[in-house]
């Protein structure tokens, strides 16, 4: 099989499954015990903080913040922020058209709240422009949500000149960093942000674990109410998925530098082969700054969702955009709002690279998609 979706999720790094292996045999305690083995627990969660903390230069570890995923994370940074900061002078949250869903339903509750969303496109290459998302913070802004790099076609957005000016304006800000992570350096000391949300699983973590780093200075209402997290999610923390996420932390950011290399070798290879096999193809996000692992392919005239079933029948996993819209009949609103038709937006596939990507699995893609796509342009 040739897994081209890590974008979507990674698979499990065998140093965290063998963890969680042990961990889930051991004998549970609730970290918020007062006995022996509840502080046991507690001193391996606090320590899962300390590890994080550190690795994105927080000044506490009281600042981490441990979810049931990213998107959890995410929604909790918009979400509790507003309600926390909400104002009746500030009642305005600026975002981007290209945010992951997770982001575009919490603004959506935002305007529910009695709160006006302030949406920004991004240019043709998918970057949103910094200086429209700053003329955006007006004296009603009291959050601003952009993404450190969009999952679908891998573009870094610019995070850092928009966080700053989200410190000189008094806006909070908070960054989906889930795409960002070991991939490029995003971290507190790149960007201040005030919130910043990831997921262990993308990372080679497990699935059902996300961080949300909360700044001491930031109010955040919690969405789930109960004691723990500070106050800021309840719910009783499993020790053994915080300590996953860490390792995988921990092993991306170690091999960052040398896999981004790799990365970007097999994937420039990758689009340079289809573009010469299939004339007409398109890289979206090409002309922009991305991450080296994801490629954004269009096929005009092709149908994506064919072309994914297709290749799924070949062994091999790819996506036709955001994991958790997969399926969906309507065009991607990422690839909608970088001025794609509908039609191009429902011909694009979206291959993401990894820790096990081979040359061998790029030339099993290249191979079944110089097949496939004259096929399901003759048919579509």
């Amino acid at each position: 099989m040739s897994y081209l979706d890590f974008n979507a999720g990674a698979p499990l790094l065998p140093l965290v499954a063998a963890h969680l292996g042990r961990a889930f045999s051991e004998t549970a305690g609730n970290p918020s015990s007062v006995h022996r083995v509840g502080r046991a627990a507690r001193k391996r969660l606090d320590a899962a903080r300390e590890a994080i903390a550190s690795a994105f230069g927080a000044s506490s570890p009281r600042e981490i913040v441990f979810t049931g995923s990213g998107s959890e994370a995410a929604a909790l940074a918009i979400i509790g922020a507003f309600v926390a900061r909400r104002r009746p002078e500030r009642t305005a949250l600026v975002t981007s058209t290209i945010e992951h869903p997770c982001v575009i339903g919490a603004a959506r509750r935002v305007e529910q709240l009695g709160g006006r969303v302030v949406w920004i496109a991004p240019d043709a290459r998918g970057v949103v422009p910094a200086q429209a998302m700053i003329d955006a913070l007006t004296d009603e802004v009291a959050l601003c949500s952009l993404m450190w790099v969009n999952n679908e076609t891998g573009v870094v957005q610019p995070v850092e000149a928009v966080s700053r000016a989200c410190v000189e304006r008094g806006v909070v800000f908070h960054t989906d960093a889930v795409q960002a992570v070991g991939k490029v350096p995003a971290t507190l000391r790149e960007a201040p942000a005030d919130l910043l949300s990831f997921s262990a699983h993308k990372l080679g973590g497990p699935a059902g674990v996300g961080v949300l780093i909360s700044r001491r200075q930031v109010d955040v209402a919690a969405l789930v109410p109960g004691h723990q997290e500070n106050g800021r999610r309840g719910g009783t923390q499993s020790v053994a998925m915080a300590e996953g996420a860490v390792l995988a932390l921990q092993a991306a950011l170690e091999a960052r530098d040398v896999e981004t290399a790799r990365l970007a070798g097999l994937r420039d290879e990758l689009e340079r082969r289809l573009l010469a096999a299939l004339p007409g193809t398109r890289v979206t996000g090409g002309a922009a700054p991305r991450v080296a692992n994801t490629s954004s392919l269009c096929f005009p005239g092709a149908d994506g969702e064919g072309l994914l079933v297709a290749l799924d029948l070949e062994g091999i996993c790819v996506s036709t955009g955001a994991a958790c819209a997969s399926g969906s009949l309507t065009p991607s609103h990422v690839l909608t709002s970088m001025g794609l038709s509908p039609a191009d937006a429902q011909a694009s596939l979206r291959l993401s690279l990894g820790s096990t990507t081979t040359r061998d699995d790029i030339d099993a893609v290249i191979g079944a998609l110089s097949r496939l796509v004259p096929q399901s342009r003759f048919t579509s």
